[in-house]
């Protein structure tokens, strides 16, 4: 299915925060601690002087540094290293969306004020449907640093910014351009076989640390679940033997439902549930997260999306593609009438996002773009 359009801060928020829960890799708050104690001690000794500045604006150190920071734990977390050179050119790009946020914002008419809080109440119940929770959401944003107080303010501003952008670019996407891509790109409409399950886990690993249970803890906790699985197979209420038992964090509160492809599990977990039939109760499960009982509550076989369902979307990716053209050239007329200036040394020596966009722009290729 085709991605909506969104800005590189929301994507690499999103990437933080992936769908699966216990079936996602957990990522580590000592990266966060560790980075906020330097910057505590890097704050002692040198001012918070600005890096870039421009007509009624300037960036601060410190608020490039809380970005980039947030970023690298986000690809620690997810065992993505970065050259020395890399980290220079991610940090000149991360500046250039400082920047370009910070023009637009000062651009903003009411209207577009309040788009922009409507679309960050929609991404911010996006990212809780996929982290499935308060308490996991909130433990995810710790480890990259973040609060949800500072994501919604930064997403409210992305989004801000991107209503502006529509208009000073002057973005259309019409009805016709809408059914056209759709018409033309069926194949990228079309949901695979998916099934809905409801499961309860006792995990294997200890809540606090992740370490592995001794093996006299895991006797107990299959002991538990062979309990739970009679239980459950004698006709007992399902969703009360989520809430009363599961530990799951991320499904827990939504009955320990999961609806997925082949392909997005750990293939234990996915390999029962595609060979179950409805309502019909797993034996237990072991996989690496501990031990599941699965309950199938819905077999969706493969089928084409409704354009309805995906007209939006398909408007964000065409406005995306109109934005990546126009934006490039548009960034580098502003920046320069805005008389923005890097103060940073180390950054001044580096191209702006905008130059290196226009350099490297290749020629159209014949085939259409995948999403």
């Amino acid at each position: 299915m085709i991605k909506m359009f969104v800005s590189p801060l929301l994507l690499l928020a999103l990437a933080a925060f992936p769908a699966g829960g216990v079936f996602a890799a957990e990522q580590s708050a000592s990266t966060n601690a560790t980075a906020q104690a330097k910057r505590a001690s890097a704050a002692e000794l040198f001012p918070d002087s600005a890096v870039a500045k421009g007509k009624g604006f300037e960036i601060k150190r410190s608020e490039l540094d809380e970005t980039v920071t947030s970023i690298k734990a986000s690809a620690v977390a997810r065992g993505q290293v970065m050259s020395p050179a890399q980290l220079v050119t991610m940090e000149r790009q991360l500046l250039d969306r400082l920047i370009q946020v910070k023009i637009l914002l000062l651009k903003a008419r009411d209207a577009e004020k309040a788009k922009g809080r409507d679309t960050c109440a929609k991404r911010m119940e996006n990212i809780k449907t996929r982290t499935g929770n308060e308490e996991t959401l909130n433990r995810q944003l710790k480890s990259v640093g973040m609060t949800q107080d500072d994501l919604r303010r930064r997403m409210t501003e992305e989004a801000t910014a991107e209503a502006v952008l529509e208009r000073e670019l002057n973005i259309k996407v019409s009805e016709a351009d809408i059914k056209k891509y759709y018409d033309d790109n069926g194949a990228r409409f079309q949901q695979p076989e998916m099934v809905r399950v409801s499961h309860i886990l006792l995990s294997t690993k200890d809540p606090a640390t992740q370490a592995e249970l001794t093996e006299a803890q895991k006797a107990a906790k299959h002991k538990q679940i062979e309990d739970i699985l009679k239980r459950a197979r004698a006709g007992e209420d399902f969703p009360k033997l989520v809430k009363d038992y599961s530990e799951d964090s991320a499904s827990k509160d939504k009955g320990g439902e999961y609806t997925f492809p082949r392909g997005q599990m750990v293939k234990e977990f996915e390999a029962a549930a595609f060979s179950l039939n409805t309502n019909q109760v797993s034996d237990i499960i072991t996989t690496q997260f501990g031990y599941h009982v699965i309950k199938v509550l819905e077999q969706l076989p493969a089928k084409k999306i409704e354009l309805a369902k995906v007209n939006q979307d398909i408007m964000d990716y065409l406005k995306g593609e109109q934005v990546q053209k126009l934006l490039p050239p548009y960034m580098e007329k502003t920046t320069k009438s805005e008389g923005v200036e890097i103060l940073d040394e180390k950054l001044k020596g580096t191209k702006s996002t905008w130059e290196s966009a226009q350099e490297a722009s290749p020629a159209p290729k014949p085939e259409t773009k995948k999403p």
